[in-house]
């Protein structure tokens, strides 16, 4: 009988939660992931699918062993009856960008992550209700109520079931100490969402410019009040701006801020935050715990969970260091930027000032137990601080997300392959200098030896030859004279024996040497 509900479960339920939302895991990583501007609905969506969730539908398993019922089939599902659009619609408000699209049947198929089950499924218009669970059935529900009415747990055990959980990092430092160039590797990385100080604030004005100009067009009559307070807050920010010589004021800034780090993107991937907040106070005004907990027992949080960076970094390093590497910058890449040397040291001495008190912002995350980890930059002797990155990696620990796509991946093995071929062509290179010197170093001993050999060769020779010398003198004086008479006397004579004949000839004419 389980066998036959499991299959009869598979074949018409939508499952969904924890890591059993196979049906909806589509929908639920591509609005994890915020790329595409809205989520697909397929065809009209006014289907109603049948849903449980993955545990409700194993607590009936058990209660059907359990109670052996007569019935033969028995339909698992919840007691909701939503179609498509108002499932995928919640799914993208709670995760995503909020945004769906209808799309045809034939475009769906043409997607590699919905299979034939999963259309098949999402493509029944049932209502069903279980009867059999709510007379027979006994256990405790998961979500009776369905995915729409449950779907902020969902979505919780969807992230912590995967690993999805966002990385919140913050990287503090004086002015030139390349928290730009760390926080974006760190990005690059963990594939987190960088925040700077100028992008947060241009991307917030320019996000209040378009609310605003809807109230000119005919299609932002629905958003008229919308609208307005869109033009009343940027007439605020502008007023603001001319009165604080240029600068916005830590409660509008604050404020952008606050609202990106609290959306999807930031809540889902995680973010760098980029030397902000700079003071006590702003740490405090960004980060501090403004909701009452639900549960009245429970102790109040001082900073917000959902905000609070879980690792922050503080690039030190002594003002001198500072300046030289400044200066070291090329005058093109220094111009027209705010790291010229007059805007540098300002920026320098200001820093220096508001971090001498005892509020500081790395006081602030110290006293909530967040420990800054302070790294000396002077240390690192890499061109891109990779060692400062990697100390930063170590503590934080893997990657949180998915991995790399199928193109992601294709790329690594491609880099992979080029690191390996360059790596195979250096060492090819070293083998072969090292032949050579090897070659060389032979063909010097060799030729050394060879030296050595002859230098001896002539010592020998030119010893044997100054020992010879007296030997030599006596044959001249006493021995070759009459060795030539001799060997003159045989020519003339020509005797038969020459050789006995020359012999008795020396001895008949051996002079007498004393």
């Amino acid at each position: 009988l389980i066998p036959e509900i499991t299959q009869q479960s598979s074949g018409i339920n939508a499952e969904y939660g924890g890591a059993g939302e196979d049906i909806f895991h589509y929908f639920f990583k591509v609005a994890w992931h915020g790329e595409s501007e809205a989520l697909n609905i397929i065809g009209s969506g006014e289907n109603i699918v049948p849903t449980i969730h993955v545990k409700d539908l194993g607590n009936i398993m058990v209660s059907v062993a359990d109670a052996r019922p007569k019935t033969r089939y028995i339909v698992a599902v919840d007691d909701s009856m939503n179609s498509m659009t108002e499932i995928i619609t919640c799914i993208s408000k709670n995760l995503g960008t909020g945004n769906v699209m209808n799309i045809s049947r034939e475009e769906a198929l043409l997607i590699p992550e919905i299979t034939q089950r999963v259309f098949d499924i999402l493509s029944v218009n049932l209502r069903l209700e279980g009867t059999w669970i709510k007379e027979g059935a006994k256990f405790e529900w998961v979500s009776e109520t369905g995915l729409l009415e449950n779907i902020g747990a969902v979505v919780d055990e969807y992230k912590r079931t995967r690993g999805l959980l966002p990385i919140r990092l913050c990287v503090l430092g004086p002015p030139a100490s390349g928290k730009s160039l760390v926080a974006s590797q760190l990005c690059q990385h963990y594939k987190l969402h960088h925040l700077k100080i100028a992008d947060i604030i241009h991307q917030a004005i320019d996000k209040l410019e378009k609310q605003a100009a809807r109230a000119e067009s005919e299609e932002g009559e629905e958003d008229d009040e919308g609208a307005q307070q869109a033009q009343e807050t940027l007439d605020l920010l502008n007023e603001s701006k001319q009165e604080n010589n240029d600068r916005y004021e830590d409660q509008y800034i604050i404020q952008f801020f606050m609202e990106k780090l609290m959306s999807m993107p930031c809540q889902n991937q995680g973010f760098v935050l980029d030397g902000f907040p700079k003071t006590y106070n702003q740490a405090k005004e960004l980060f501090g715990n403004k909701e009452e907990p639900e549960d009245e027992e429970a102790p109040r949080l001082e900073y917000n969970e959902k905000l609070m960076p879980e690792v922050v970094v503080s690039l030190d390093a002594d003002d001198e260091f500072l300046k030289k590497r400044i200066m070291n910058l090329p005058e093109s890449v220094v111009a027209g930027t705010h790291n010229t040397e007059d805007l540098f040291l300002k920026r320098l001495a200001e820093f220096r000032s508001i971090n001498t008190d005892d509020q500081t912002v790395l006081n602030y995350f110290d006293e909530l137990e967040v420990h800054p980890e302070h790294i000396d930059i002077a240390a690192d002797s890499s061109s891109n601080m990779s060692q400062v990155v990697e100390k930063i990696v170590k503590t934080v620990g893997k990657p949180r997300n998915y991995g790399p796509t199928e193109e992601e991946r294709l790329e690594l093995q491609r880099i992979a392959m080029e690191k390996a071929i360059k790596k195979e062509a250096l060492e090819k290179m070293e083998l072969q200098r090292k032949e050579e010197e090897e070659r060389k170093e032979t063909k010097r001993r060799k030729d050394e030896w060879s030296a050595r050999v002859k230098e001896v060769k002539e010592q020998e020779e030119e010893v044997l030859q100054a020992q010879s010398y007296p030997l030599r003198n006596y044959l001249m004086k006493h021995v070759m004279p009459t060795l030539n008479q001799g060997l003159i006397e045989v020519c003339k004579v020509r005797p038969e024996d020459a050789i006995d004949y020359l012999a008795e000839y020396l001895f008949e004419h051996n002079p007498q040497v004393d």
